[in-house]
Parts: C-alpha cells; sequence; structure tokens
C-alpha cells in the first residue's frame, strides 16, 4: 500500500465530456454517481440531443463537421474555462487518443481523465507501438512501419512482405483507414483510399503495412494503470465479428482462450503498461491464429465502446476506475482480485443497410424502442435525427447470462424486441449473426461475416400471406378515414375492402371484411386468413389468427406502415390510390446517384472522360466511412460536383452519355 503522504492526487469536481451521443451518457452516469457535476459539448447538428438536454451544462463547440466541432482542440480546452469545468474525459473516439489535446488539457490547468500525453503518443501511434513491443520481446505482425511514406516505398515494402497485406492508419482505430490488399495491381488505390480516410479521421495520412493473417480471431486485453507503476488486466474480449475491420459483436470471455492462453496474454500486457507508466483504461489488441499463436497489433489508449461486456464479467465500473485514477487514487485491486462471472455479448445496433453492402443510412428514427429486459447504451428518442456527419453505431444492446448459451438466447430474443423504425439498420443481420451455426457454436473468427454474408443478410423466411394480411388489417383499422374500432359485434355492411399493398418492395392484392362478429377476414393474393382483434392501441395491435395470439408493433409515417411482428420488420405502403410507377431501373438512364449523405472527398475522373460501367467515378465520405460510386454505364461522363461539396441521398452527382457501339 502507498502511504498517504506518497500520493499524487489531483482532485476535481466539473467533468466536461469531449463527446456526444451515448458515449457521453455513459461517462455522465458514473461521473454523477461519484458526485461529480457534468459539461457536454455539442455541435450545431446535435444541439438538440439528449445529451446536451442530460447534461448539467453544455457549450457548443462549432459546426456538424467532426473537423469543426469535437476534433477542435482549441474550442473544447475554451469551453471547460467557459464552464468552469476543471477535468476533462475524452470519451471513446474523436480526441481521446490525441496526445496533442491530452497535453493541452493539462497545460490548461485541466486533469485529462485518461493516460500521459507522452504514453498516447507512444502508443497510440501502430508503428510507435510495434517498435516498443518489439523491443519488450512481445510477438508482433511482420511489416513496415518506416518513416519513408513514398508510394514507391511502400510498394516495395508491400511486394517484400507478399500479398495479401494490410493497410492500417498509425492514429485512430475504429477501422477507419484500413484496408486488405489481396495483389499487387490493387495496391495503389487502396493505398490512396486509406491514405484519405484516416486524414479525414485523425488528420494523420501516415500508414503502416502488416502482413495480412488470414481467419484469425481478433482478441483484445483490457488493462488498467495508475501513477504509482500498478498494473492489472480485467480479462479479454472477443472481437472476431466484424465488417469493413469494424467490430459488429464482442463478447467476454472469448470461446477461444482457455485459461492458461489468458494468462500469458494478460502477463504480457500488464508488462506493456507497466513498462511506459501507463496510468488509465487500455486495451492491448491481439490476433490469434488457429494453432494458438497470438501477434500483438495496436494498443488504444481509451476506455473502450465494448467495455460493458467486461463490466458485466467483473461486477467493476471502468469508468469510476478512470475517474478515480485520473483524481491520483492508487488501484486498490489486486490481480488476484478480479474474478470472472458468467458471460456478455453485445452488439452494435448501426444506421445501415446490411444488404446494400452496409451502407450508412441517415434521417428520422419515426419510433425508436429498446428492450428493457438488457443493458443499452443509446442517446436517442422518437423522432431523432440521425446525422451523416459521425458514426453510423446507435446503439450498444447488451445480454449477460451465466453462460454463453444463455447470453447469447436473451440477445436475440431483446433484438426482436428492438424498434427502430424511420432509418433502416443492421437489427435484423445482428439477430442472424447470433443464431448462425457457426457463432453459436463459438467458432467465428474476423472471415465469419465475408464467409456467410449472403445466408446473414438474406431476408428471413417468411410466409407472405400472414405478413401480407397483417399488413391489410392494420392499414384497415388505422385509417384516419374509417370508423373508429371497437371490440364485439359490428352493424357495419360488410362489403369487402379492397387493396393494393406493397411490403419491402413486393405487391400484393388484398380485400378485407369485416364480419358481424366483430372478426375480420383478409383475402391476400386469392388466401384467406381470419382475425380477432383483441386490442388496438396507437401504436400496437393484439389479435388472434389460426388460433395463436400475437401482437405487432406498428408506426405510421407519412405514406409508409412500419411493422414488426415476430422478430421481423416490414415496410409497408398502401398503393390502392397510387398510379402505377414506371421509375427507371436504378442507373440505367446513365445518371450516378448519390447512395447516401455524405460529402466528396475525391472526384476520380474529368468531365469529358469516357469510363466504363463498374469504373469508380468519385468517393463520399459518411459517416467517417469512404464509399466508392462507379459508372452505371459506359459512355462519356459529366461530373456535376465539386470536391468538398455536402450532398444528400439520391441527388445527381454524375451523368454518362452512352456511346453508340459500331454495327
Amino acid at each position: 500500500m502507498i502511504a498517504a503522504s506518497g500520493l499524487k492526487l489531483t482532485p476535481f469536481s466539473k467533468i466536461l465530456i469531449a463527446n456526444r451521443g451515448e458515449i457521453a451518457l455513459r461517462i455522465m452516469r458514473s461521473a454523477r454517481r461519484l458526485g461529480y457535476g457534468v459539461v457536454a459539448v455539442y455541435s450545431t447538428a446535435d444541439a438538440d440531443a439528449l445529451h446536451v438536454r442530460e447534461a448539467d451544462e453544455a457549450v457548443c463547440i462549432g459546426e456538424a463537421q467532426p473537423s469543426q466541432s469535437y476534433l477542435r482542440i482549441e474550442s473544447i480546452i475554451a469551453a471547460a474555462k467557459t464552464s468552469g469545468a476543471d477535468a476533462v474525459h475524452p470519451g471513446y473516439g474523436f480526441l481521446a487518443e490525441n496526445e496533442e489535446f491530452a497535453a493541452a488539457c493539462r497545460d490548461a490547468g485541466l486533469v485529462f481523465i485518461g493516460p500521459r500525453a507522452e504514453s498516447i503518443l507512444a502508443m497510440g501511434n501502430k508503428a510507435g507501438a510495434k517498435e516498443i513491443m518489439l523491443k519488450a520481446g512481445v510477438p508482433c505482425v511482420p511489416g513496415y512501419q518506416g518513416a519513408d511514406q513514398s508510394d514507391a516505398i511502400m510498394q516495395a515494402e508491400a511486394d517484400k512482405i507478399g500479398f495479401p497485406v494490410m493497410i492500417k492508419a498509425v492514429a485512430g482505430g475504429g477501422g477507419r483507414g484500413m484496408r486488405l490488399v489481396q495483389d499487387a495491381a490493387s495496391f495503389s488505390e487502396a493505398l490512396r483510399g486509406a491514405r484519405s480516410e484516416a486524414q479525414g479521421a485523425f488528420g494523420d495520412p501516415t500508414v503502416i503495412l502488416e502482413r495480412a493473417i488470414l481467419n484469425p480471431r481478433h482478441i483484445e486485453i483490457q488493462v488498467f494503470g495508475d501513477r504509482y507503476g500498478h498494473g492489472i488486466h480485467l480479462g479479454e474480449r472477443d472481437c472476431s465479428v466484424q465488417r469493413r475491420h469494424q467490430k459488429l459483436i464482442e463478447e467476454a470471455p472469448s470461446p477461444a482462450v482457455s485459461e492458461a492462453l489468458r494468462e500469458a496474454m494478460g502477463t504480457v500486457a500488464v508488462a506493456a503498461v507497466k513498462a511506459i507508466g501507463y496510468e488509465g483504461a487500455g486495451t492491448l489488441e491481439f490476433l490469434l491464429d488457429a494453432q494458438g499463436h497470438f501477434y500483438f497489433m495496436e494498443m488504444n489508449t481509451r476506455l473502450q465502446v465494448e467495455h460493458p461486456v467486461t463490466e458485466a464479467i467483473t461486477g467493476l465500473d471502468l469508468v469510476e476506475l478512470q475517474l478515480r485514477i485520473a483524481a491520483g487514487e492508487p488501484l486498490k485491486l489486486q490481480q488476484d482480485d478480479v474474478e470472472f462471472r458468467g458471460h456478455a455479448i453485445e452488439v452494435r445496433l448501426c444506421s445501415e443497410d446490411a444488404g446494400l453492402d452496409f451502407m450508412p443510412q441517415s434521417g428520422t428514427m419515426a419510433l425508436w424502442r429498446m428492450p428493457r429486459e438488457l443493458r443499452v447504451e443509446h442517446a436517442l428518442q422518437s423522432g431523432s435525427e440521425i446525422s451523416p456527419f459521425y458514426d453510423s453505431m446507435i446503439a450498444k444492446i447488451v445480454a449477460y447470462g451465466p453462460t454463453r448459451d444463455e447470453a447469447r438466447r436473451r440477445l436475440i430474443h431483446g433484438l426482436e424486441q428492438t424498434v427502430a423504425f424511420g432509418v433502416t439498420t443492421n437489427r435484423g443481420f445482428l439477430a442472424a449473426c447470433l443464431q448462425h451455426p457457426t457463432f453459436a457454436a463459438g467458432h467465428a473468427t474476423t472471415a465469419f461475416i465475408a464467409t456467410h454474408r449472403d445466408e446473414l443478410a438474406a431476408v428471413p423466411p417468411e410466409d407472405p400471406v400472414p405478413a401480407a394480411s397483417v399488413a391489410a388489417l392494420l392499414l384497415y383499422v388505422t385509417d384516419p378515414h374509417a370508423p373508429s374500432w371497437r371490440k364485439g359485434r359490428s352493424l357495419a355492411v360488410t362489403f369487402p375492402t379492397p387493396m393494393r399493398i406493397e411490403i419491402d418492395g413486393r405487391a400484393h392484392v388484398c380485400e378485407v371484411f369485416r364480419e358481424r362478429d366483430g372478426s375480420y377476414l383478409v383475402r391476400s393474393d386469392g388466401h384467406d386468413l381470419g382475425f380477432e382483434l383483441d386490442d388496438l392501441s396507437p401504436d400496437s395491435m393484439r389479435f388472434r389468427a389460426n388460433g395463436l395470439a400475437e401482437s405487432a408493433i406498428f408506426h405510421r409515417d407519412g405514406d409508409q406502415l412500419h411493422v414488426l411482428r415476430q422478430g421481423i420488420e416490414n415496410s409497408v405502403r398502401n398503393l390502392t390510390r397510387a398510379a402505377p410507377a414506371r421509375a427507371a431501373a436504378a442507373g440505367g438512364d446513365g445518371k450516378l446517384r448519390a447512395a447516401m449523405n455524405g460529402r466528396v472527398v475525391a472526384v476520380l475522373v474529368k468531365s469529358g472522360d469516357t469510363v466504363t460501367a463498374g469504373q469508380p467515378v468519385l468517393t463520399l465520405e459518411a459517416m467517417k466511412m469512404e464509399h466508392v460510386h462507379v459508372a452505371p454505364i459506359s459512355g462519356i461522363i459529366t461530373i456535376d460536383v465539386e470536391e468538398g461539396e455536402q450532398v444528400t441521398t439520391g441527388r445527381i452527382v454524375a451523368e454518362i452519355e452512352a456511346v453508340p457501339q459500331p454495327a
């Protein structure tokens, strides 16, 4: 134990949280429990955000673009001074791993709730961290982390390492600035994209190269260190289920890690943080191959998005540990004090379309309802706007159980109850991942989604007749022009009401009959299904059909009806009075439309150039990721946007005039 006279205390009373959304709310929760005041910061896009309303005070720090708000060090320091905050918590993401930010806070007399700037510089940079680990004898993935970043040197080093090779941004994380390159011919374009994405996300285009270890497990070790040289680890998390090198599902403990392997990896991790005098929370990330060999990849010098699964199996509040260490308290836990109980799994609910290459989605969340029995980290409510300027993750849903399979079942059930109407999410895709036999057996590697993508993204099997019948009944009983629904016998005339409806793009012809005993008969595509309606509220319907009592949650959003039934979400439109649509096939008219709200970061061709179908034309950045748009047809192109321009979904960004083919 450290004598009281040996303590180096840095007390504080009010914390400015230099982040947004559910991250800020998570930190507020622990801070308030320990008696601290909390200050939020926000961009103009977040003026009405929940984290702003929940804070004691809030300060606007700039425009919607992160580079003009959440990444502006001087604005955040000024906000702390304005509010009287004497400490800053960076959250995770944005400036959380920026040594200049940590140093600026300390220089301004603010307690930075995180590691020292020197530690962030040493370990937050992938190239520097690998050098430190290599000197310490920690196994690392072979690669190149040199200062010469010229195209020629990078190509030569990639050839020397051998393909496939991984390109990684030295700063930051979250899969941004990362590319897996399969062959030499693809390297140049992948390098450009990685550098551009890294510059946009972290302000640093520097990258390293690593040999790609195919189909590994992604295992990370949670560590804590204090300013008195003490360090511990809190076990591992398995983060292997990823898309675009970004984690979607995390769990603790890993089904692939034995007690002996956990001890070996934990010992290496603790030795590393002690060697650099690390303070606060950190995570060392490793690749684990099929033979049980592990290789250091990088260290995240911050709290992780997936920290709740570690909290679930240890019973510890990791944000509380951060706050106590930042205040100068020594770690009171010894390694032997850390106990692991049960199993926890977390999924990242994202506003993206898994069926369209995980394309980010933005817009208004018409109805938002999270499962009550699970831990959910979010900052949304019905009517919240999903902005294109920030990460697509909108919630973390966490299930805990005494066994892995129980935690998995609870999480599947929770996702079936999750309501997110109005913006496309990956809810169904996550449920499909959890239900897949490979994941259920604990065998998922980083290749899991790529290997099983088609079946994971497939529309769940469903009898279209009941789905169409329920949709038609809902449209009938919720029609604002129809008589109010009342349970029981009806004297209403039982003439059928014809309908033409569309469910997820598929048309159905239906008729709805109101029977005199109060029941309903719906004829859908020639099939009859009887219903007894037990209850109807503004957003749910309880009914019986074929002897089975069930319910459906619904929401009318303009001419669209969202329906969640038996864990499957449908988008329904009433086309009864609509004229038949005669839209051109997507891209078949030669017009290239923006697939999402975003910013044009690269125009790859010039107006007047001749392009071929499938050729990359321009790159949009949305939700911190880059998305290449390709020519829909061959011909002469006219570019209708400029680099740096913000565009909305569906806007025409280029037009191609087909060139007549010679006879």
